[in-house]
């Protein structure tokens, strides 16, 4: 029952309307048998709870990485559709139902949409594969399960989200509290990259929707579908019309927009470096909007001549090669003290050789296709430049002569920390391996921090516990 009078008349018009029953939909799938099943994929723009074409009814092809064909035509949000999904969610935000339920009502609909999303879990597997080269075995766990686990861990947060209750000076009259309260900060644009599509579009959006938050989502054009499939969801999981928006685009298009709109209040943002300084900057003119960031970077993994040398090459592997490479946690650098260099290469050659790369539906597939040809591209650039500069190209280095865009994965020695290699993320399957001397590391501290020649860097010292170096 509603708490007061006026609350429960308009919930009862409500009802009488039909205005809160669950509404029927019209989406126009694309259909496709793969996997041995039937693929139904939402392509259109994603707008206050249906899904509608484009402005001008512009549209791109997203393309299979397998073989590099076209999987279907996704409709090209313009700043006009921007617009409009910006005033959907600010609506839903202001004067929609999300708002006035409670958090516990909230928690329990995105406990159903994880729900759902497990229920279509291996539907988004295939997709994810289809769409983003992800091997399906992989994404079955990390990709979709991850996205799963990630709903339901912050619809167990919506009703525990509490402010402070925090005594202040006793000055008359005395005894005196002050309340604190959280309160959802509004419409936030989000906007994914294509490694993990639907995982990082769960880390940033189900944290916003427990808070009572509405969102624009923008995915990576090149891997929208998984997004698409995601929206279609939240409409069986009876979130409210508006609170969830997806604009597959442009980033200098559609991620600028968001970026410069008055009405959106925060950004969430993967990707680049550079891009991530633009949207900084674009935020702060346009209204100063709250904006999080997380953008490249140059992992380390230092390996000392005592490690188990089977556990670290297994490690060193993981750490290079998982997803294809593309990983914003790789491991973009190696170190391997003198002793156990030349061995710990030998090993770790002899299992690339052993990594089956295929198609990413097949279940025997350790290594599937780079996620774009822009991507393919620009690892053969960088290898080519790491041969130039004078690093020892071990294996791989090459496009594999197939249909699609697969990437040998790489290996390279005897890099030097000038090379553009060793300071630059290849975001790919390739190994960057530097050789220090033996004893070239003073002890480690009781502590476990490792008081050497890499500050900021990770120990990894047999022995130690593990923690920063140099801090």
């Amino acid at each position: 029952m509603a708490t007061t009078f006026g609350d429960f008349i308009q919930l009862l018009v409500r009802k009488l309307r039909g205005d809160d029953e669950e509404g029927e939909c019209s989406i126009d799938y694309v259909e496709m048998a793969v996997n041995k099943r039937t693929l139904h994929m939402p392509h259109q723009l994603f707008i206050g709870g249906a899904f509608v074409d484009a402005e001008g009814a512009k549209t791109f092809e997203t393309i299979n990485p397998t073989d590099g064909s076209v999987i279907c035509r996704v409709s090209l949000a313009q700043v006009t559709d921007v617009d409009k999904a910006v005033a959907a969610a600010k609506d839903a935000f202001e004067n929609g139902r999300w708002g006035k339920i409670s958090a516990r009502d909230r928690g329990r609909l995105l406990y159903r949409l994880a729900d759902l999303m497990e229920q279509h879990q291996e539907e988004l597997a295939t997709i994810e594969a289809l769409d983003a080269g992800a091997v399906y075995t992989l994404a079955l766990k990390t990709h979709v399960g991850m996205s799963i686990q990630t709903f339901r861990y912050f619809a167990g947060w919506c009703d525990k989200i509490q402010g402070s209750t925090i005594p202040i000076n006793q000055a008359r009259p005395n005894r005196n509290l002050t309340l604190t309260r959280k309160e959802p900060v509004g419409v936030c644009g989000i906007i994914i990259p294509w490694n993990y599509p639907l995982m990082m579009l769960s880390w940033k959006t189900a944290a916003c929707l427990a808070a009572g938050n509405t969102v624009v989502i923008k995915p990576a054009q090149v891997t929208p579908l998984t997004a698409l499939k995601f929206a279609e969801l939240t409409l069986k999981a009876g979130i409210p019309k508006g609170v969830v928006n997806v604009l597959p685009g442009s980033g200098s298009l559609v991620g600028q927009r968001l970026s410069d709109h008055p009405d959106v209040r925060k950004i969430g943002f993967t990707g680049s470096t550079e891009v991530g300084k633009h949207i900084m900057k674009s935020c702060a003119i346009s209204n100063v909007k709250k904006v999080s960031l997380e953008l490249g970077g140059k992992s380390p993994l230092i390996i000392f001549a005592d490690c188990d040398l089977n556990k670290a090459v297994q490690m060193g592997m993981s750490s290079v090669f998982f997803n294809k490479g593309e990983n914003c946690i790789a491991a973009g650098r190696l170190f391997v003290e003198d002793s156990i260099h030349d061995e710990f290469v030998r090993r770790v050659v002899q299992e690339v050789r052993k990594m089956k790369v295929g198609n990413p539906l097949d279940r025997d597939t350790d290594h599937g296709p780079q996620n774009h040809h822009a991507h393919l591209m620009k690892l053969m650039e960088y290898c080519q430049r790491g041969v130039k500069e004078g690093a020892t190209l071990v294996c791989g280095g090459n496009q594999i002569p197939r249909p699609g865009f697969f990437f040998e994965p790489t290996v390279f020695t005897d890099v030097e920390d000038h090379m553009f290699i060793a300071k630059e993320e290849s975001f790919g399957p390739v190994m960057i391996i530097s050789r220090f001397a033996d004893g070239d590391v003073d002890a480690c501290a009781v502590s476990g921090q490792c008081h050497g020649i890499w500050p900021g860097f990770w120990c990894l010292h047999q022995g130690h516990q593990q923690g920063p170096v140099c801090q």
